[in-house]
Order: structure tokens, then sequence, then C-alpha cells
């Protein structure tokens, strides 16, 4: 039996990765075989591709390289690390995956949906089975991601209006698959978020 594919969604600085440890740690309480990952990366070759994007000049590339640099590290991680746990019958958990693609090369930097979504469909092929997308307020989201000094802020430095930009995208994308995208508020604790995701695990 294949393993649930559950992904996390949203912002900069939207607390999905804090989510999706606490998600991985529950399901860890209950003995459920799983895995976290993240994108981009979660395989060696993915890992180094996310140094590329995420680190440099907000100009660095186009919205077009980055849409082939996404998806050669989406390509490898789903080939070495997501395909084989799902088919080993392991949850697998997520930090952003196609979603985020369409949301910030296919709908805030040019009108690209249709090449993101193209090229998803030649070389993915894969949708979660689940996806949660934390909303939240896109300056004090901002505030926190910047605030984290990570080094991989390139996105951050696009501003305010990018990440306003990017939750406009993150919503319509959230009602055009309601199916598997489930919105959760993210201005609350991290505790009562958690309480709600944990009401689907």
């Amino acid at each position: 039996m294949a393993g649930r594919f559950i992904t996390f969604e949203g912002i900069d600085g939207s607390g999905k990765s804090t989510q999706s440890r606490r998600f991985a740690a529950l399901l860890e309480s209950r003995g459920e075989a799983h895995i976290l990952t993240r994108e981009p990366g979660g395989s060696a070759g993915a890992e180094e591709i996310r140094n590329l994007v995420l680190t440099g000049a907000p100009d660095r590339w186009s919205a077009e390289t980055e849409i082939l640099l996404f998806t050669a590290a989406r390509r490898d991680h789903l080939e070495k690390t997501i395909a084989p746990a799902l088919a080993a019958g392991t949850t697998v958990i997520c930090d952003r995956f196609a979603d985020s693609t369409r949301v910030y090369q296919g709908a805030t930097r040019g009108d690209l949906r249709g090449k993101v979504d193209a090229l998803h469909e030649l070389m993915i092929g894969r949708e979660p089975d689940l996806t949660f997308i934390i909303d939240m307020d896109p300056q004090i989201a901002l505030a926190r991601g910047l605030a984290r000094g990570s080094g991989e802020d390139r996105f951050e430095d696009f501003g305010l209006g990018f990440q306003e930009t990017l939750r406009h995208g993150f919503l319509t994308l959230a009602k055009a698959y309601p199916a598997r995208c489930v919105l959760i508020d993210g201005n609350r604790t991290a505790d009562q978020i958690a309480s709600e995701i944990a009401a689907y695990a």
C-alpha cells in the first residue's frame, strides 16, 4: 500500500517549516513510518540546486530559469527520495512542492503558469494527496523570515509587495484545488495551528 504524500505551503515566514516538523513529530509519536523532506532539496542533487536558487541577488535568475532549476531539483527529489518512500508505504511530509513553483514563478513574475504546468506534467506528473496552505499577514511573515538570517533569503529580498502577491497566489490555488488543499489560518500560535492540522493525521 502506497504511503501518503503531504505537503506544506505558504509565503516566506508563514510557519510551514515549523508545522511540517510538528506534524512529523506527531506521526513519530504514533509510530507511523514517515520521512520529512523539503524543496528545493531533499536529495543530494536537489540540495546543490537549492543553494543556487535561494542565495544571491534577487535578479540572479529570471523566472524562466528558476522554473527549470526548481523542476530539475524536484525531479531528482522525486526519483531519489519521494517515490521510493511512497512505494515502501512511508508517509512523505514535504516542506513545499510544485505549488510553490506555480505561485512563485507561474503567477507572480509574469504570465508563466502555462509553462509551469506543462513542464510539471512532462517531468513530474505527481500531486500531493493533501496540502496544507498556511495563510498569514505578509508583513508579519516577511519580518519573521528576514529575522531568521538564514542566508537563504533571496525571495524575501523581493520585498513586501512580492509577498502580498504570493499570498494572493496561494489563496487562489487553495480555491482551485479544494479536494486536496486545506487553508490554515497562520495568524495564531504555533500550538493552535498544530492542533488544527493534527486532526488530519
